[in-house]
C-alpha cells in the first residue's frame, strides 16, 4: 500500500477511497492503470460519454457499488430499487439475480439509443466487477481516519505514536513501534521517576518517555502515589527526598526494586543502578538501607509531634545515610535487569555491536521471517534455498523425546520481533553447544520435511556465532565512492588499516570519475587480495554515508 502511494502522489481525499477500495484480491491488479491515469501516463477513456459524470473520479475505472449504480439508473432507466437489487446482488453474488436484470439493463438502455455492442460490454466489465464489488461509503470511512492519522503522523509525530504505544496489547507489537520511532527519528526513553506518567508520553523535546505503568512490581496505588506528588509538589531531588515524600504502603520494596532496575532512577545521578543492590556492611542492600532511613524518618516525625516541644522548628534532622560505591553493572546486566522488569531492552540492545552483520550479510529481519514461515507452512510448499537470520538467544529448553532422543527449542531475537526454533537428532548434538541463552548467533536454514510425508518446517542446518561472520564470510569486500568525496584523511585511514590488517579476503575499490565535458562516468578499480575485515574499518565505513560496500 505505501508503494502505490508514493507512485499515486494522491492529492484529494478521493485518491485516498478509491485506493482504499482497490488494495484487495482482484481490483488490486487495476491500481497500476489507476494510477497511470491519475498521473497522466494513460489516456482517460469511457465506454459510453454518458458515463463521464460518475467516472471521472475514478479516472474511468469502475471503483465502488455506488458507480454502477449510478450509471444503471442514467444508461438504462433503472429506479432505484432496481438499482439496489443490482447491487445486493452484485455484492451477494447472486447469478440468477444478475442475469434477469441483465435483459432489463440491455432493453432500457437500448431505447436510450446506445450501441448494443457497447452496452454488452459494459455488462461483462460489471460482472467481473461483481466479484470484488466494494461500497464508497465504506471505503470512505477507512480513507478519513487513514488521512486523520496520517496527518498527526507526520505533524504530531512523538503525541502520536505515544498513543499508538499505549493502544498496543504485547510486548511484541511494542517492540515494533519502538523500532519504527526509531526509523522516524523519535527518541523513546526508559522510565524516569521524574517525568514518567503511567503510559507512554511525549516530553517537551519531542522524545517518548516509557511510562511507570509498564513495570512488573509497580502497582497502580503505587503509579498513582508517585505522580500525584511530583505534580503537586515538584520533582523529587534526590532517592532520599523521594522515599519520604511518597507513601511506603504503597510505595514497597518490590517497588523501588522494580524502579531501580529499570533505570526510573538514574536521574539521581548521586547513585548508579548496582548501589541500589550492593550488600556491604551488616548485610544490608542500598535499597534495604533508603527503607531503613525512611522509616527512621516516620518514628522521628512521630516522636516530636507528640512531645510538649513538636512544633518547634529547630528539631535536628535525621542524616542521610551512605550509600557504599561499588562497581557499575556491565551493560549485558544493565539491559537483562531491565528486559526482567520492562519486558525489553530500553537503554540499548545487545545487538547494537552487530549492525553491521545484520546490514550486509543478507540476514533477513525476524518480522519479515514470520510472515514467510507462516505462508509457507500454511500452504505447505518446500523451499530449498537457504534462509539467514540472526539474533540473541532468550531462551533455551534442551528435551527428551519419549523415544530418549534428545532435541532442543530456543527462542531468537532481534531488532524487530521474535521467533521460536527447535535443532533435532544429530543436528542438536552438532549445535548444542550454541543454544545458551545470552549468546548471540547467526542461523542458516531452510523450509524442509524432517521425514517422509512429514509437514514442511523450517529447519536449522547450521548455527554460528554471529561475530564470527566476518571472517568467515567475507570472500570479496567492496568499496565504492565518487572521486570527489575521497580525502586525504581517508586515503591515510584507508591505507593504513588494509595494512594492519592482513588476511584472506580479496578487497576492493572502486572510484567514480566523472568525464570531463561529457554527461558520463567512468569507475576506477583497485584490488588487493590479502586483507582481513576488522571493526575499525567498519566504524569508519558506518559514519560515512557517500561510501558504499557490498559483501560476496
Amino acid at each position: 500500500m505505501q508503494k502505490y502511494m508514493r507512485e499515486l502522489k494522491p492529492d484529494k481525499l478521493e485518491d485516498l477511497i478509491a485506493l482504499n477500495a482497490l488494495y484487495r484480491p482482484g481490483p488490486i491488479a487495476y491500481i497500476p492503470k489507476f494510477i497511470a491515469r491519475k498521473q497522466g501516463k494513460e489516456t482517460i477513456t469511457y465506454d459510453l460519454p454518458e458515463m463521464e459524470e460518475y467516472l471521472a473520479e475514478t479516472y474511468g475505472i469502475t471503483v465502488y457499488q455506488e458507480q454502477v449504480m449510478l450509471l444503471s439508473q442514467k444508461l438504462a432507466g433503472f429506479t432505484r430499487g432496481d438499482a439496489d437489487v443490482l447491487r445486493k446482488a452484485m455484492g451477494k453474488k447472486q447469478k440468477d439475480v444478475l442475469h434477469k436484470m441483465k435483459s432489463k439493463y440491455l432493453e432500457g438502455a437500448s431505447q436510450k439509443g446506445h450501441p448494443t455492442e457497447r452496452l454488452e460490454k459494459i455488462w461483462t466489465d460489471w460482472e467481473a466487477f461483481a466479484e470484488y464489488a466494494f461500497n464508497k461509503s465504506h471505503s470512505t470511512c477507512y480513507a478519513v481516519v487513514a488521512y486523520q492519522t496520517a496527518y498527526l503522523k507526520a505533524h504530531y509525530q512523538s503525541e502520536f505514536m505515544s498513543a499508538v504505544l499505549n493502544h498496543q496489547g504485547s510486548i511484541d507489537k511494542i517492540t515494533f513501534f519502538m523500532a519504527e520511532c526509531k526509523k522516524m527519528n523519535i527518541t523513546v526513553l526508559g522510565p524516569d521517576i521524574n517525568e514518567s506518567l503511567k503510559g507512554f508520553s511525549p516530553n517537551k523535546k519531542g522524545e517518548i518517555r516509557f511510562g511507570l505503568g509498564g513495570l512488573k512490581g509497580v502497582g497502580e496505588a503505587a503509579i498513582s502515589n508517585i505522580i500525584e506528588e511530583r505534580l503537586k509538589h515538584g520533582n523529587y531531588k534526590d532517592i532520599f527526598d523521594f522515599i519520604t515524600r511518597i507513601n511506603q504502603r504503597t510505595v514497597n520494596k518490590k517497588t523501588l526494586e522494580s524502579l531501580a532496575y529499570s533505570g526510573a532512577f538514574d536521574c539521581f545521578t548521586a547513585l548508579h543502578r548496582a548501589q541500589y543492590f550492593h550488600v556491604a556492611e551488616n548485610n544490608t542492600s542500598g535499597i534495604e538501607k533508603i527503607i531503613n532511613y525512611a522509616q527512621a524518618k516516620l518514628n522521628e516525625s512521630a516522636s516530636i509531634s507528640n512531645t510538649l516541644f513538636g512544633d518547634l522548628s529547630q528539631v535536628m534532622s535525621l542524616a542521610t545515610p551512605k550509600i557504599p560505591d561499588c562497581e557499575p553493572w556491565t551493560l549485558i546486566d544493565k539491559l537483562n535487569y531491565e528486559r526482567e522488569v520492562v519486558g525489553i531492552f530500553l537503554s540499548g540492545h545487545p545487538l547494537e555491536h552487530f549492525r553491521f552483520e545484520l546490514n550486509n550479510y543478507n540476514i533477513l529481519p525476524l518480522i519479515e521471517f514470520e510472515e514467510i514461515k507462516n505462508d509457507i507452512e500454511q500452504v505447505n510448499a518446500r523451499v530449498d534455498k537457504n534462509i539467514w537470520i540472526a539474533g540473541l538467544i532468550t531462551n533455551v529448553a534442551h528435551r527428551l523425546t519419549k523415544t530418549g532422543k534428545n532435541y532442543g527449542i530456543f527462542t531468537l531475537e532481534d531488532f524487530s520481533g521474535k521467533t521460536e526454533l527447535d535443532v533435532w537428532g544429530e543436528d542438536y548434538i552438532k549445535m548444542k553447544n550454541y543454544l545458551e541463552v545470552g549468546k548471540i548467533i547467526c542461523v542458516i536454514g531452510s523450509f524442509k520435511q524432517r521425514w517422509q510425508d512429514a509437514p514442511i518446517k523450517f529447519g536449522v542446518n547450521q548455527i554460528l556465532l554471529l561475530e564470527t561472520l566476518k571472517k568467515t564470510h567475507t570472500k570479496h569486500f567492496c568499496i565504492s565512492m565518487h572521486s570527489s568525496s575521497l580525502t586525504q584523511d581517508m586515503l591515510v585511514f584507508l591505507e593504513t588499516n588494509v595494512k594492519q590488517n592482513p588476511g584472506a579476503t580479496k578487497l576492493s575499490f572502486n572510484f567514480y570519475i566523472d568525464v570531463a565535458n561529457d554527461n558520463v562516468s567512468t569507475t576506477m578499480s583497485y584490488n588487493l587480495n590479502n586483507f582481513s575485515l576488522n571493526d575499525d574499518l567498519i566504524d569508519f565505513l558506518m559514519n560515512h554515508n557517500e561510501i558504499s560496500i557490498t559483501i560476496k
